[in-house]
């Protein structure tokens, strides 16, 4: 993998990060999602919910490298399929968080860091934007002559996968901040959190 590194130019590789980043700071479907957890659970949550997304992201680019992801995309039932389960589990969680409680002030109503990171790595898995984003936009820097193609889809997905989750991570902890000043106050960071989940499922679907 070192050697594939070396076999870049510095300019592609450059050009790649930067517009990961780019669109890693663009608010989608992630960064709500990790700050809707910021909101409920406080910094560590909002973190964890971060990193379970990039989890998901590896799975992504695990699955673009086997070429299973050309698989999926060529089949729409499959895509709308992931589509709505993913659409169901955002609904899910905007449920339970409706009737959580105060997270502020009551632990039983707080989310833990553990299970925010299993909801972050479900959300990103259930979500098949990233399988359709990634069939688009890796392949543009890629070239039969640096290596292998399959390798050059795990490493550049692997850089755009660390960079989005801690540019991920870094909303949700923001969030969880801000959510624990509010909520000492008003006690509704759940209710706004159930709001952007069901938000996230509704722009699953329609978009």
């Amino acid at each position: 993998m070192l050697n594939l590194l070396q076999a870049f130019p510095p300019e592609t590789l450059i050009a790649f990060t930067l517009g990961g980043l780019a669109l890693n700071f663009t608010p989608g479907i992630d960064v709500f999602f990790a700050t809707a957890c910021g909101l409920q659970g406080g910094p560590k949550a909002g973190a964890m919910a971060g990193l379970g997304v990039g989890l998901g992201g590896i799975w992504h680019v695990t699955l673009a490298t086997l070429g299973l992801s050309a698989l999926i995309a060529a089949h729409p039932e499959a895509l709308r399929a992931i589509r709505w389960m993913g659409a169901g589990y955002l609904l899910w969680l905007a449920w339970k968080s409706w009737g959580a409680g105060m997270p502020a002030t009551e632990i039983r109503g707080a989310l833990p860091p553990a299970r925010a990171l299993i909801r972050g790595c479900l959300s990103n898995m259930l979500n098949p934007k990233p399988v359709l984003f990634i069939l688009a936009f890796l392949p543009q820097f890629t070239d039969p002559a640096y290596g292998p193609i399959w390798q050059q889809i795990l490493l550049l997905g692997g850089i755009f996968t660390f960079t989005g989750t801690l540019v991920t991570m870094g909303y949700g902890v923001l969030a969880g901040v801000m959510g624990r000043a509010i909520g000492r106050r008003l006690g509704v960071m759940n209710k706004v959190a159930a709001v952007l989940f069901a938000g996230l499922a509704a722009r699953l679907v329609t978009e």
